[in-house]
């Protein structure tokens, strides 16, 4: 008799280090275990142990991968995540954090894994899933209404050519009125203190050398 039951995924999934992130992710994981999928969650130890508890019923389903965040210069001892760090060091975090490509890969080798989901930040995972023959997914905890705003890729491959001509500096204060591709009126904008905070996160060149977007 021909099995017709659907087919048992192992996902792995790989949040960026921020408990706004991390959270969300250990959510999706819930759900997607009491579907019958086995999920390995990666992190580093020091955010799996601040986890909050997986309810008994799902507990078989979801395991916890810890790989040790590696340490760089000017990162705090046991900073495992943005919550750990003053901002002006974040930066050094987010070397940290692509020094996890290499045992991410390892695992990712051994794991056979039918699927992996990814945050915003391992912009040097999908090669990796490609070579490996894993499907991909891209979760973002991002709301859609800031997904819309930075546009559609084919206006915002380069943010400044989408909401300025050429040649024309790309300020703050160009996240604080609707872009143009809205076309309908609308009064979502970021409010100019978090706009600032997203220019300095987003756009401004930093430790790292990678820009968040």
């Amino acid at each position: 008799m021909v099995d017709d039951q659907p087919k048992k995924l192992h996902i792995a999934m790989f949040p960026f280090l921020a408990f706004g992130h991390i959270i969300p992710f250990l959510e999706l994981n819930k759900h997607i275990a009491r579907k019958g999928h086995y999920i390995s969650f990666i992190s580093t130890p020091r955010n799996i142990e601040r986890l909050p508890k997986i309810p008994l019923d799902l507990a078989a389903f979801i395991t916890f991968v810890k790989l040790p965040l590696p340490h760089v210069e000017n990162l705090l001892e046991n900073a495992e995540a943005t919550m750990d760090v003053p901002r002006h060091i974040v930066p050094y975090y987010k070397i940290a954090f692509d020094s996890l490509q290499e045992p991410l890969s390892r695992f990712l080798e051994s794991a056979t894994s039918d699927w992996i989901v990814y945050d915003f930040a391992p912009h040097w995972l999908p090669p990796i899933a490609i070579k490996l023959c894993i499907s991909q997914a891209f979760f973002s905890v991002f709301s859609a209404s800031c997904l819309g705003f930075f546009g559609p890729p084919a206006e915002s491959s380069v943010l400044e050519d989408a909401i300025y001509p050429k040649g024309t500096r790309m300020e703050h204060e160009c996240l604080t009125v609707p872009p143009r591709w809205i076309t309908f009126p609308t009064k979502v904008v970021f409010p100019l203190f978090v706009a600032k905070e997203v220019m300095l996160s987003f756009y401004e060149e930093n430790t790292s050398g990678i820009f968040d977007w």
